[in-house]
């Protein structure tokens, strides 16, 4: 029996299209808790409204954690301009240019969607001419054009919209004939969902684990303290299983499980990466070790807390991180038997 592919697809589409930014991800925890709930598994929320699923081992007196974030990029509303249209403050580190021309929803208090697009102010090329593509894009020159009748302020104060209500992306989730996965927010979704593929398919084979295993769905991970808090006091390792960053100089691609040797946060555990190195290669696995150098995680943000544990981090090789996201389904199979593997394997010794 093995973590079923079709599963970890299906449920990463289904996390993908539920809007999560991060501050707002009331509607994907209920979605994480029902399938728990089915799966049979037990769990608690936490009161940062993170949820930590535990599953009992052989041995409780060692633990260990394993995190996925479901919360995403995103924006607020920062201010209603006179002419109708939205300036925006951004949550999570991206730049303007990768939300240009996209599709968002804004969700105002009372729970209503407005839909628009994320333009520059001189979008029209026949009106502005060079200057359209020229222009640096920042918060300053970057607005929503709102699907709705409103030529003033009046107008969009009418519909409910307020400075301060979330703004999400159109994830756009194409699942294709040749097995890539091509959306928003792969970036942590798709974690999330191979820890979900590797718990279901625990429970179906009724396997015990050799220490009792805790599972942070963390959500305020893009705003870096999502994973810092709520540590059982027994875990002594921690695994962020957690997007691999794909680009020039690196080793990782779309079809591998990528393991991560330091990124901007500092080296990750050595003895824990070797550990993770040799699984990989006694399973036969497509892996790369590398470095991602502007990039942090939830087991970074737990030693910053001061927690001693061992920290760990591997996640599936995705292309253009917090942009139009690409991976490919071997590189969630390959995450996923690295888990697997690693959570039957022995703790790391002191």
């Amino acid at each position: 029996m093995t973590v079923s592919t079709d599963y970890m697809v299906e449920m990463f589409c289904r996390l993908a299209n539920t809007p999560s930014p991060s501050g707002n991800t009331a509607k994907v925890m209920a979605l994480v808790e029902g399938e728990l709930t089915r799966l049979g598994i037990g769990y608690v929320r936490t009161n940062k409204g993170a949820v930590l699923a535990t599953l009992p081992g052989s041995n409780d007196d060692k633990q260990r954690l394993l995190t996925a974030h479901v919360d995403t990029l995103g924006a607020m509303v920062k201010e209603i301009k006179e002419n109708g249209r939205l300036k925006l403050a951004l949550i999570g580190g991206f730049e303007w240019n990768a939300v240009e021309g996209e599709h968002c929803m804004v969700e105002t208090d009372s729970g209503r969607i407005i839909t628009g697009t994320i333009l520059s102010t001189k979008a029209s090329v026949h009106v502005y001419g060079r200057e359209a593509g020229k222009m640096e894009r920042t918060e300053h020159n970057m607005e929503v054009r709102l699907d709705e009748k409103v030529n003033s302020r009046e107008d969009v104060l009418a519909l409910g919209i307020r400075v301060g209500d979330f703004v999400s992306f159109d994830p756009r989730v194409t699942v294709t004939e040749s097995g890539f996965i091509k959306s928003r927010h792969i970036d942590d979704k798709a974690s999330v969902a191979i820890l979900f593929g590797v718990l279901k398919h625990l429970r179906e084979s009724g396997a015990t684990l050799p220490y009792t295993t805790h599972f942070l769905i963390s959500n305020n991970e893009e705003i870096g303290y999502g994973g810092n808090a709520c540590v059982p006091e027994r875990v002594v390792e921690y695994l962020a299983v957690d997007m691999g960053a794909i680009g020039d100089g690196q080793t990782t691609d779309e079809y591998c499980v990528s393991i991560c040797a330091k990124d901007s946060s500092g080296p990750y555990h050595y003895g824990l990466r070797k550990h993770l190195v040799k699984l990989a290669e006694e399973h036969g696995l497509n892996y790369q070790v590398d470095i991602y150098p502007y990039y942090g995680s939830d087991a970074s943000a737990a030693l910053r807390a001061g927690y001693d544990i061992v920290h760990g981090l591997i996640g599936p090789g995705v292309d253009a991180s917090h942009s139009h996201e690409r991976t490919h389904k071997e590189a969630l199979e390959n995450t996923a038997k690295l888990v697997l593997a690693y959570l039957h394997s022995e703790v790391m010794q002191a």
